[in-house]
């Protein structure tokens, strides 16, 4: 168990062991991990001992009154599912529900219009020569791979040579959000500066090698992406605030870009949402129909055409924001 706490409490070894197992079916695990060993600090300087869990033990841990709502539901969760990992090693424990309402997010991503996407993209491939990086060779076609294919920017930088099928225009994305694999098609123009890309940068990597490297061949860090991003929005004379622009305001930007084709095309959207969730990796469809909420308030003239067909599939209420 890797962390920079020393577990101290009699739930040591086993919240060691739950991890370890957890690890070996392929989660990360690490904020779980984080909130288990917060548990395990609290068990032991409250002078609790053996292996057990109580109702007012567990709702103490959980409902801090100085800790915000997410946390609540975050320690529900974990808390909930090491209860059941006692009781299925025969432990008789308390098991808390899930109560925590999260409210849903207005936020509103950046939509880049053609104009805006223009600049971009010309700041990112005129951006002064860098001697101490590879940027000015692996941003261009990084950039345009968030943008072509809608992929989340750590599915971007965790790509490997070896998920990379250039021949089948494809991508395989491994244990990503929610801990599941999917392959994503990419389009013939994206695929054919990816081959120039791999024949000349990557002619001589290992196949463990990352796509999209940072400093020394290793992999990029979210920081140093999205500091090449600011660099381009400035060239780009974009503005930026508090709220965005956002690499992730990319993948916003292909799936409302997908359903504004489809609702021009006059496609039943009811059939492509499946389609759509399934290639933007969402484990369930209220993200996806997000989307279609955004969509609608962004290109209402679109929508009205459509609302006769189909309009029942816009969701009312409140959105579903998906966390980058």
């Amino acid at each position: 168990m890797k962390s920079t706490y020393d577990l101290k409490s009699d739930l040591a070894g086993i919240i060691c062991q739950y991890v370890k197992e957890k690890r070996q079916t392929g989660f990360k695990f690490e904020r779980q991990e984080r909130y288990l060993c917060h548990f395990d600090w609290f068990y032991y300087y409250n002078g609790y001992s053996g292996i057990n869990l109580t109702k007012p033990m567990v709702n103490e841990f959980i409902y801090n009154k100085q800790e915000r709502p997410s946390s609540h539901y975050n320690k529900e969760v974990v808390m909930k599912n090491f209860a059941l990992y006692l009781k299925n090693h025969g432990y008789e424990v308390y098991e808390p529900q899930i109560r925590t309402v999260l409210p849903r997010s207005n936020f509103i991503p950046h939509i880049y219009t053609k104009e805006e996407l223009k600049r971009f993209f010309l700041a990112v491939d005129s951006y002064p020569i860098s001697t101490n990086s590879y940027r000015n060779t692996v941003d261009p076609l990084l950039f345009r791979f968030l943008y072509g294919t809608g992929a989340r920017l750590s599915e971007a930088l965790d790509l490997t040579i070896t998920d990379v099928n250039l021949d089948e225009s494809m991508v395989t994305i491994r244990h990503a959000k929610n801990n599941k694999d999917r392959l994503i098609p990419i389009a013939q123009s994206l695929t054919e500066r990816m081959k120039r890309y791999m024949e000349s940068f990557h002619r001589y990597s290992k196949h463990t090698d990352f796509v999209f490297p940072g400093a020394k061949r290793g992999r990029m860090t979210h920081s140093t992406a999205y500091s090449h991003f600011r660099d381009y929005l400035l060239m780009a004379d974009i503005p930026h605030t508090g709220s965005g622009p956002r690499i992730h305001d990319f993948r916003h930007g292909l799936a409302v870009t997908c359903l504004k084709k489809w609702a021009l095309a006059g496609i039943d959207l009811t059939n492509m949402l499946p389609y759509l969730s399934a290639y933007m990796g969402h484990c369930d469809f209220r993200a996806t129909q997000y989307y279609l909420r955004l969509t609608a308030d962004l290109y209402p003239d679109i929508i009205s055409k459509t609302e006769a067909e189909f309009g029942y599939v816009i969701p009312e209420g409140g959105d579903f924001y998906e966390e980058s």
